[in-house]
């Protein structure tokens, strides 16, 4: 059996609606991270909450992983049509 790891919070508003905040400990033993996906599912006595997928990447995170041999080059190779051609 694993160890549970428990932290009572309070329901606090947030904007127009309503947040928890997910404890250090907690987050760690859930293996949660910032910006992580989640679902949220209303269950007979409360809420479930399961981990959605892999985390968001950050714009740091995106540009690191940007190869330009890959990603790189004009969409559309065609020149200027149109109102662009001056």
């Amino acid at each position: 059996m694993v160890a549970s790891t428990k932290a009572e919070q309070t329901v606090q508003e947030w904007g127009n609606g309503l947040g928890v905040r997910i404890t250090a400990p907690v987050a760690r033993a859930a293996r949660l991270s910032r910006g992580q996906p989640v679902t949220l599912e209303v269950v007979k006595g409360g809420i479930l909450v399961r981990i959605g997928g892999p985390p968001r990447l950050t714009l740091a995170q995106k540009l690191k992983a940007f190869d330009p041999d890959v990603h790189g080059g004009e969409a559309m190779a065609s020149g200027r049509v149109g109102a662009e051609s001056f």
